[in-house]
């Protein structure tokens, strides 16, 4: 097959990608005791192409802490290296590098990108969850530094690079909770809340 007709189909195929939210079931039994204890008991499930792609839960209470002095941040308060998620892959993803996720489960670690030129448009804000293998994640209320945290979750990625998630605190004038919604080109964005704080996260899409 010719090259421009490979890349004709690949490119129909992304676009004919279609995401959808539902309400899901409880935290996985495998996860710690002090990581469950954190979560929603009700995940959401997410459906590509009519498929289940994965399921997430959401910390119940966004953690707060000190003000960081980092700039361009949504959620300044919550400590470096929180966990503020669990995601449950039924089938092989793709972060927002292009890097490919293997189905399992993963704790998602807030932290956000060095400003140091090498991630230049990787999203407007700074703020990202990165992924964590949850049989190496046991301490719920842990905060890693970021040094400690990009080791662990390179051991998610395979990579020299964590495997990560762009997650921000979303304006309340366009939030919809418990939604799947495309949002530019290429992104598809999931929407709930975490406690009473507006969220969103992009699931599937790639950074520029």
């Amino acid at each position: 097959m010719r090259p421009f007709i490979t890349l004709l189909f690949t490119a129909a195929a992304l676009l004919a990608e279609d995401y959808k939210a539902a309400p899901g079931g409880a935290p996985p039994a495998e996860l710690a005791a002090s990581v469950s204890a954190l979560l929603h008991k009700e995940g959401t499930r997410v459906m590509k192409d009519g498929q289940l792609l994965a399921e997430v839960w959401y910390r119940s209470e966004v953690p707060a802490g000190p003000a960081s002095a980092e700039a361009n941040l949504t959620m300044p308060n919550v400590p470096h290296g929180s966990l503020l998620a669990v995601i449950q892959f039924a089938q092989k993803h793709e972060d927002r590098r292009g890097q490919t996720v293997q189905p399992g489960i993963y704790t998602m670690r807030y932290s956000y990108f060095p400003e140091n030129g090498t991630h230049q448009g990787a999203a407007p804000q700074r703020d990202f969850l990165l992924l964590v293998q949850a049989t190496g994640d046991t301490e719920g209320a842990s905060t890693p530094a970021f040094d400690a945290l990009l080791a662990l979750s390179r051991k998610a990625s395979g990579t020299p690079h964590p495997a990560v998630f762009s997650i921000w605190k979303e304006d309340p004038k366009y939030f919809k909770e418990g939604q799947m919604e495309k949002q530019g080109e290429h992104d598809w964005v999931l929407m709930r809340k975490m406690g009473v704080v507006p969220v969103s996260m992009i699931l599937a899409g790639r950074g520029e």
